[in-house]
């Protein structure tokens, strides 16, 4: 989220609170309520200008790993600390460096002073990036018990808990939860919302189990929304040998090493970052 999306945000979370506010009190034009409203306005402006100052004018224009980046966002937190968007700053490079501990600290505040805008994005990085699974499941859990199977990172709560599962080896539960996942955005949305990732571990899960030729069915489905996709063509001819069709598995995996050395894998916002589950080592 960027510095303009970020404060339109807030701006409606502030308009929303004061037409609430005015709705339940009959539109009271007394002294008091002004006075909430006001503090209201006020607040988020005072949040606003710390952000502009020590973000937009401070650490964005330095290196994202550098000493200079976290001083910035510090000296806004000693203005403000429950601004969450300083936190997750503060936290997304040091995830970035594989420094997790350190930065989930900083999510946690994030989430802590914003759980709408932040709790999801912190289950996000339990799963990619801490790789803690149990404690991804759990957060995502309760994030669709309080929002809804909602998106994030362009794919929903229920795809990363079933990438959860997968590394924990609990085969049948992810293959339940991509089966649901995918029926619902079907029947929800349509095929045209169904992402190459989805068929990719929803066939991974059948793989798993065995079921090679229903396998190889999700993964000719993702093949057609991305032809060169490396890691689907390896699984495809892992199950082709398991099927014994060992000519058209030799072919595809050479197709496969092709694709891969051209850089054709998983093109994810964090891969550039992480290994993501199932990604083949060549």
């Amino acid at each position: 989220m960027n510095i303009i999306s970020y404060i339109k945000f807030k701006i409606r979370k502030v308009v929303y609170t004061s037409i609430v506010l005015m709705f339940f009190l009959g539109c009271d034009n007394n002294s008091s309520t002004k006075k909430e409203i006001n503090n209201s306005q006020k607040n988020s402006e005072k949040k606003n200008e710390i952000l502009y100052k020590h973000l937009k004018n401070g650490a964005w224009k330095y290196d994202l790993y550098s000493k200079e980046w976290q001083t910035e966002i510090d000296k806004g937190l000693a203005k403000d600390s429950t601004i969450a968007y300083l936190w997750q700053q503060k936290a997304m490079p040091l995830f970035k460096q594989a420094k997790y501990e350190v930065g989930m600290k900083f999510i946690d505040k994030a989430v802590k002073y914003d759980r709408i805008r932040w709790q999801d994005y912190r289950a996000y990085i339990k799963c990619i990036f801490a790789k803690t699974y149990k404690d991804a499941v759990n957060d995502f859990e309760d994030c669709k018990k309080r929002f809804g199977n909602n998106y994030v990172m362009d794919h929903t709560y229920n795809f990363y808990i079933g990438l959860c599962y997968l590394q924990l080896n609990q085969f049948k539960k992810a293959l339940h939860i991509f089966e649901k996942d995918y029926n619902e955005t079907l029947k929800d949305k349509g095929e045209n919302w169904i992402h190459h990732l989805d068929l990719f571990y929803y066939g991974i899960s059948k793989y798993e189990i065995g079921d090679y030729n229903g396998a190889i069915l999700l993964f000719d489905k993702a093949l057609k929304l991305y032809p060169q996709f490396s890691d689907v063509l390896y699984y495809k001819s892992k199950c082709l040998e398991k099927l014994n069709k060992l000519t058209e598995a030799n072919k595809i995996i050479k197709i496969a090493e092709d694709y891969a050395q051209k850089g054709y894998s998983i093109n994810e916002s964090g891969s550039p970052y992480e290994r993501f589950p199932y990604q083949v080592r060549w």
